[in-house]
């Protein structure tokens, strides 16, 4: 419950406080999200696994926005920035669907 209660938190905040993201890192912005809600459904998984640790939820979730950020940063610096971004996405996508799954199995026990 604490991931799930810190991303409903965090969207409030967001929404009350409506910050502006610089245009040099608004890239970066979406890919920084999926990688978030990556770490977020692998820690409600590990939760209902029985297997969640706070510091490895707040190590994954910081590693995988500054890995996401500097993999697309490096694309952008190659001139392949769009097709990185693509590559990031797709990754993280499938671990967050592979991680949605679980999660559907375990809550419906199916």
């Amino acid at each position: 419950m604490i991931p799930a209660l810190a991303l409903a938190i965090g969207i409030v905040v967001g929404l009350i406080a409506h910050p502006s993201v610089p245009a040099g890192l608004q890239p970066y912005l979406p890919i920084a999200v999926i990688a978030a809600l990556d770490a977020v459904f692998g820690a409600v998984r590990a939760m209902l696994d029985g297997l969640f640790d706070d510091r490895v939820f707040v190590v994954s979730f910081i590693a995988n926005v500054l890995v996401a950020a500097l993999i697309v940063f490096l694309g952008d610096q190659l001139g392949v920035g769009s097709e990185m971004s693509t590559g990031v996405v797709v990754v993280l996508s499938i671990r967050i669907f592979s991680n949605a799954a679980a999660i559907r199995r375990h809550v419906f026990r199916a």
